[in-house]
C-alpha cells in the first residue's frame, strides 16, 4: 500500500469517526454500562437482612457462614451488572440482622458478623441497605398469624370467607396498633443508621430497598398455601406497606435513593403460582427460606435496584 494510499484511507476514517460525533450514534462495547452512564462503577457495599442476604438460595458463600448469604442475592447480581470488580464488590448483609446489627457485631450460629457499616469508607461510592423488617418482628408476627390460622381453622370457624382475623387481635386494640409502634420506632432508628452512612461514606449514592410482596392484598388469595385467615393475610399485608412507606420517607428525609420492590412483585407473592412468584411460602417449591425470595425475586429486585441508580443523576 503507498503512502498516498494510507493518508486517504486515514483521511476516510477520522472523517467518518467525526461524523459519528456528530451525529450522536452511540458507540457500544464490552464495558458499556448496563445502568446507563450515571451508574456509579463502585466501589459498592450492600447491607441488610436476609432479604438481601438470600438464604438458602444457590450457591450459599462468604463468611460468616450463619449469615446465609447468596452468590446470587441482588446485591451480587447488580454488581455483576454493574461489572464490577470483586475488589469493589463488598456484601456484608447478614439473615436476622437489625439496624442495631449496623454498628455493632451480629452473633450468628455460624460465626460473628463485624458490624456492617465497618465495610464503608470514603472511597465508596454505592450503598444499598434492606433492613427494618427484623426491627419490627415481622417473622415471628407472620409465625403467630399462621398458627392463630391453624387453631381458627381446626376449630371449625375457619371457612376463609369474610373477614376473620383472629390474630390482629393480638397486636391492634383500639386505636393502639403494636406494629405500627415498632415501624415508627424502626423508623427513628433506619434515620440514624443513614446519618451514620453519609458520614462514613460521604461521596457514596445511598439506596433504601424495600420489601417485594410477601402476600397478597386480599387474604383469601393464600387459602391453599398457608393456614393465615383471610382478614390476618390482609393485616398482614397492610403493616407491609406501611413498614415500606417508613423506608421511602426516611430515605427520602435522608437526601438517600428509595427503591420500590413491592410494586413489580404484586402478584408473585408467597400465595401466588410457583413458576412466577418472587417469595416462596411456608414449605417451598424452589430453593429459598420460607417466607423468603427465591433465585427469580433476587433476579427482581435486582433490576429494580438497577433501574434506580441508572434513573439518579
Amino acid at each position: 500500500m503507498t503512502t498516498h494510499v494510507r493518508t486517504m484511507l486515514v483521511g476516510v476514517f477520522l472523517a467518518c469517526g467525526t461524523l459519528v460525533t456528530a451525529l450522536g450514534i452511540a458507540r457500544h462495547d464490552d464495558d458499556a454500562d448496563p445502568a446507563g452512564s450515571t451508574a456509579p462503577r463502585g466501589p459498592y457495599v450492600a447491607l441488610g437482612d436476609s432479604y438481601t442476604a438470600g438464604p438458602k438460595i444457590p450457591n450459599q458463600t462468604g463468611s460468616p457462614a450463619g449469615c446465609d448469604r447468596s452468590d446470587r442475592n441482588y446485591p451480587a447480581l447488580v454488581a455483576e451488572e454493574l461489572g464490577l470488580k470483586a475488589a469493589d464488590f463488598r456484601d456484608v448483609s447478614c439473615s436476622g440482622a437489625t439496624t442495631a446489627d449496623m454498628t455493632a457485631p451480629q452473633s450468628t450460629d455460624g460465626g460473628t458478623n463485624p458490624a456492617q457499616l465497618s465495610a464503608l469508607s470514603a472511597d465508596t461510592r454505592l450503598v444499598t441497605l434492606g433492613i427494618g423488617g427484623n426491627d419490627i418482628g415481622f417473622s415471628s408476627l407472620i409465625t403467630t398469624c399462621v398458627k392463630a390460622g391453624v387453631v381458627y381453622d381446626a376449630t371449625g370457624r375457619g371457612k376463609y370467607t369474610g373477614n376473620d382475623a383472629p390474630c390482629r387481635g393480638k397486636y391492634v386494640s383500639g386505636d393502639t396498633d403494636d406494629v405500627q409502634q415498632k415501624i415508627s420506632t424502626a423508623g427513628e432508628r433506619l434515620s440514624e443508621t443513614l446519618t451514620e452512612v453519609k458520614r462514613r461514606a460521604p461521596q457514596a449514592r445511598v439506596y433504601v430497598v424495600g420489601y417485594p410482596a410477601i402476600l397478597p392484598a386480599k387474604g383469601d388469595g393464600c387459602r391453599d398455601d398457608m393456614t393465615i385467615a383471610p382478614g390476618d393475610a390482609t393485616y398482614l399485608n397492610a403493616k407491609e406497606q406501611q413498614l415500606n412507606s417508613m423506608l421511602r420517607q426516611r430515605a427520602q428525609d435522608a437526601g438517600a435513593g428509595y427503591v420500590d420492590t413491592y410494586q413489580p412483585s404484586v402478584g408473585r407473592d408467597a400465595c401466588s403460582d410457583r413458576d412466577t412468584r418472587w417469595v416462596e411460602p411456608l414449605l417451598p417449591s424452589a430453593p429459598a427460606a420460607p417466607m423468603h425470595p427465591n433465585e427469580r425475586g433476587a433476579r427482581g429486585m435486582a433490576d429494580a435496584v438497577l433501574r434506580a441508580v441508572s434513573a439518579s443523576k
